[in-house]
């Protein structure tokens, strides 16, 4: 089957880029660099946010310097330091250690100084309840870093435990139809732990469209419309950086309507302690 809406991203040393994308709006890079290397790039008429996965590096961006940014080893192990890096930028991103960046980015005509995000101003919590329950992180949101400038992008990080459901009741952002629902673009960018463990997602259309896909190490998900949801493999938990783009930065999603009532059990559940 020739998937629409997923990919692996390649994961060798250097910018490795998306082999295709559905998006109009967003795009993904990964970087890789080891200890000493160092790469040098255009931020052009894109606003990116850099989430160090693991390791450290510095950052020069428009003339602006910010060393020795990052400190979790891996995308298991805390939050993450960000930066925030404008349209219209000169970067040079040298390694400290062995580093992994993620570059999700969006058309910006936005002007400001580039600015670092650090551990202390990402949130955290944890969103549904029981066998759909899982932990977050919002990075870059308009809902908890209101005071940070961005165009488009919205960024954060879920982490769906051993047997676990993510993004459930699956939702869609169609429309603009606020406050339920926004129309924004989404990608997932995914790790699994253990390495070698695996879960599985469904993205599925309003038309009939539908793909379920194994999700592995460094597979993408890529969202320009459709449902979606993800599970974890028992014994796997798995990551994904997940990130948004549309018009505004207002969030909105609207659920399937089939399996909405799900999302009404979660006060039920919690008093339960489940």
């Amino acid at each position: 089957m020739d998937y629409r809406y997923h990919c692996a991203i390649p994961a060798a040393v250097g910018r490795n880029t998306l082999p295709f994308n559905p998006c109009r709006l967003l795009d993904f890079t990964l970087l890789r660099l080891s200890a000493g290397e160092s790469w040098t790039g255009e931020s052009g008429d894109r606003e990116i946010l850099a989430v160090i996965l693991g390791g450290t590096a510095s950052f020069t961006v428009a003339g602006h310097h910010f060393p020795q940014v990052g400190q979790r080893p891996d995308v298991f192990s805390g939050k993450p330091h960000s930066v925030y890096l404008p349209a219209g930028s000169s970067i040079t991103v040298e390694a400290v250690t062995d580093v992994e960046v993620a570059l999700p980015s969006a058309p910006s005509d936005l002007a400001t100084d580039p600015y670092v995000i650090v551990p202390e101003q990402v949130a955290t919590g944890r969103w549904g309840a029981a066998n759909f329950g899982r932990n977050y992180h919002q990075i870059l949101t308009e809902i908890a870093q209101p005071d940070l400038p961005a165009r488009r992008l919205i960024v954060g990080e879920t982490y769906t435990p051993s047997g676990n459901w993510s993004t459930y009741p699956p939702h869609r952002h169609r429309v603009d139809d606020l406050p339920a629902e926004a129309a924004h673009e989404e990608m997932y960018y995914y790790r699994v732990n253990p390495a070698d463990g695996f879960g599985i997602s469904r993205v599925y259309t309003d038309d009939g469209y539908e793909e379920n896909v194994t999700i592995r190490e460094h597979v993408m998900q890529m969202m320009p419309e459709g449902y979606h949801t993800v599970v974890s493999a028992p014994g796997c938990t798995t990551y994904f950086l997940w990130f948004l783009a549309g018009t505004q930065r207002t969030q909105g999603a609207r659920e399937d309507a089939d399996l909405a009532w799900v999302g009404r059990t979660v006060p039920t559940l919690r008093s339960l302690g489940l």
